[in-house]
């Protein structure tokens, strides 16, 4: 479905019932990522999955930030009549579920950050981003397929699972040029979000691919060791997944957070 909002109009599924789930996509993934999520835990809650700003059926107006990311989350909420969510985001859209609970802490009903990590590019960073960005104004989409679909995926689904390749081969190039310039902009520009993890007092999931080359296990351990005592956690290592761990193992990825939602309905 399709819906238009001042912010402009956002494509997103919106399948169950029950606890509200909302799932957040990576760079330069679409709400498709989370078809396997969306199809099991639909049975059991309520999954709202949305194509971001720039990406898939949604609007490619600018402005471009984690913050606009995240007012425009918090504008879906509004919409769809749901007050309060477990944010779910993998990768960027980890960043966007922090931006969230920077924003509207309110909307916020317990976080689940899958191979994501908090602090900003450094200057090497951003000048890598920026080289990317030249490359793709002068030679297209394709060169951000080629440049950045390796460490996408881990070791295993490269080797052995040739369908999730060309899944997410596929996704990556269905990406418009506005949308992924707009994306490596905020990417680029994010700010430090690390401190902003000692602040959370809603129960956290962190889930990393143990093959993750992008944001490796130790990033996870940081993650979850900076939450404030106290709070309710869960931290899951998915094995013989990357960094599109929920694409590459959906089973089980699906477990786990199932068994973090029941934990979230009893906190």
């Amino acid at each position: 479905m399709k819906i238009t909002l001042p912010s402009g109009t956002f494509a997103l599924d919106d399948i169950g019932n029950g606890l509200p789930v909302l799932f957040l996509h990576g760079f330069p993934h679409t709400r498709a990522l989370w078809r396997q999520q969306v199809a099991a835990l639909s049975q059991h809650v309520r999954c709202v999955a949305v194509d971001l700003r720039g990406f898939g059926e949604s609007t490619t107006d600018e402005p471009y930030s984690i913050e606009q990311y995240a007012l425009d989350v918090c504008a879906v909420l509004d919409h769809l009549e749901i007050e309060q969510a477990v944010i779910a985001g993998l990768s960027m859209g980890g960043y966007i579920a922090m931006g969230c609970w920077r924003h509207c802490p309110e909307r916020v009903l317990a976080l689940c950050l899958l191979d994501t990590q908090m602090g900003a590019d450094d200057d090497a960073g951003r000048a890598k981003r920026n080289a990317l960005m030249d490359r793709v104004r002068a030679e297209g989409v394709d060169a951000l397929v080629e440049a950045q679909l390796p460490g996408m995926l881990g070791r295993t689904t490269r080797a052995q699972r040739p369908y999730i390749v060309a899944e997410m081969k596929e996704m990556m190039s269905s990406a418009g040029t506005s949308g992924i310039l707009g994306a490596l902009t905020a990417l680029r520009d994010r700010p430090d979000a690390t401190d902003v993890m000692s602040t959370v007092r809603v129960p956290t999931q962190v889930i990393v691919g143990d093959e993750d080359a992008l944001t490796p296990v130790a990033k996870a351990e940081q993650l979850i060791a900076q939450l404030p005592a106290g709070t309710a956690r869960r931290f899951d290592v998915i094995a013989g997944a990357g960094h599109a761990s929920c694409l590459e193992r959906p089973s089980a990825v699906n477990h786990v957070m199932l068994e973090f939602f029941e934990l979230v309905q009893r906190t």
